[in-house]
């Protein structure tokens, strides 16, 4: 057995969608881009010494509160998230319309329906199209409001055979990229004779998903569903249920009626509540419309530090720096400075979402520090 010990190199604090800090930090936030590292052990720095690899990693329920994990701002709101989605569907049932509706909104960054997007750049795959039936298409829906940010390509190459190094390429040359759109799943996969199996369902989608979350951004993946009914919708997505095992989360949309207007788009995911919502399709412009939606929208429960740093952090006030015991004397509040600190690391990501404040907490000769800024339009 070799017995060598490596040692990690530390990595910089930085605060989401935001200039890196020039001081060095210690404790360490996730980042899901591609210049930082994604594994733990890395991501520890020199806090601890590695093993070769036939030792298990590990870390305590301390550790893991004292880091901060880096924010995954959501693509829509309440949606679609960073990560890797399948979107089912039956044949020609207008699942490339609802897919150019959603990569139009989120590439102008305007509202889809009532759900709030995050403008980004946006690839769409249409690889069962040509440019031709995609301009048509988008006259229709859109008119002449064209948009720089949306992308087509209607060929690419496989999983695993150049379809890697043709997206990681893309997003080199478009780092503001948020959303990949692949039509369908099919296209992109390797053809043998375990196509179907769950281990080779579940590897394809795993393959996949590595690449969105070492990326930050979001893969949705159009896939078919079967012929047969079931009682759970997400049952009927092609392929064995390794697909959505893998992923994390799915879309199905289903008419009762093919001829029919109206159709049901069912929700679920591992950052969502399960939604049910009831579309109707615009029969001129073939827009997809939400007419209602049966769940509503969960909202986490009010942190009320939060609320309190939302109300010391201001315009007037921008900017905090200090340590734990400084921070509960400056909020003025009856709390112990390690629990104000690790309540602030676990809703770091949710005081920037919610809030707008950046927050970094590093160690010091001196001890630690905590930074707190207001990021302002």
């Amino acid at each position: 057995m070799n017995d060598k010990m490596k040692k990690t190199a530390p990595i910089v604090s930085v605060g989401a969608d935001t200039e890196q800090s020039s001081e060095n930090s210690s404790v360490d936030i996730i980042n899901n881009d591609t210049d930082y590292f994604n594994s733990y052990e890395e991501i520890r720095g020199d806090m601890f010494w590695l093993p070769d690899e036939s030792y298990l990693k590990t870390v305590s329920m301390s550790e893991l509160y004292d880091t901060v994990f880096q924010s995954k701002p959501p693509i829509i709101e309440g949606l679609l998230y960073p990560g890797t989605y399948i979107f089912a569907g039956a044949p020609k049932l207008g699942k490339s319309f609802l897919m150019a509706q959603l990569a139009y909104h989120i590439s102008t960054g305007t509202p889809l329906w009532n759900y709030t997007t995050r403008k980004g750049t946006v690839l769409y795959l249409a690889l069962e199209d040509d440019y031709r039936r995609l301009q048509e298409r988008l006259y229709r829906m859109f008119g002449t409001d064209c948009v720089d940010d949306l992308y087509f390509s209607v060929k690419a190459e496989h999983l695993g055979k150049g379809l890697d190094e043709q997206l990681n390429n893309f997003i080199t040359d478009h780092p503001h990229t948020n959303l990949i759109i692949i039509d369908t799943l099919q296209k992109i996969r390797e053809t043998s004779g375990d196509s179907y199996s769950y281990s080779n369902d579940y590897d394809v989608i795993s393959r996949i998903k590595s690449f969105t979350d070492s990326k930050g951004i979001c893969i949705l993946l159009v896939h078919h569903t079967r012929k047969q009914g079931a009682d759970d919708k997400f049952d009927m997505i092609s392929g064995t249920t390794g697909l959505l095992g893998a992923a994390d989360g799915g879309f199905v949309l289903q008419k009762e009626k093919r001829t029919a207007n109206n159709a049901i788009l069912e929700i679920s995911g591992r950052d969502q509540p399960d939604q049910k919502l009831y579309l109707i399709r615009n029969p001129n412009t073939l827009l997809w419309e939400l007419d209602r939606a049966e769940t509503e929208l969960w909202k986490a429960p009010v942190e009320p530090l939060l609320e309190i740093i939302a109300n010391f952090i201001n315009a007037d006030n921008p900017k905090w720096c200090g340590t734990p015991t400084e921070l509960v004397s400056a909020l003025q509040i009856e709390a112990k400075p390690n629990t104000i600190s690790k309540k602030l690391n676990v809703n770091a990501g949710r005081m920037f979402n919610e809030y707008g404040i950046i927050y970094d907490n590093k160690r010091t000769h001196e001890g630690r520090r905590i930074t707190l800024k207001l990021i302002t339009a």
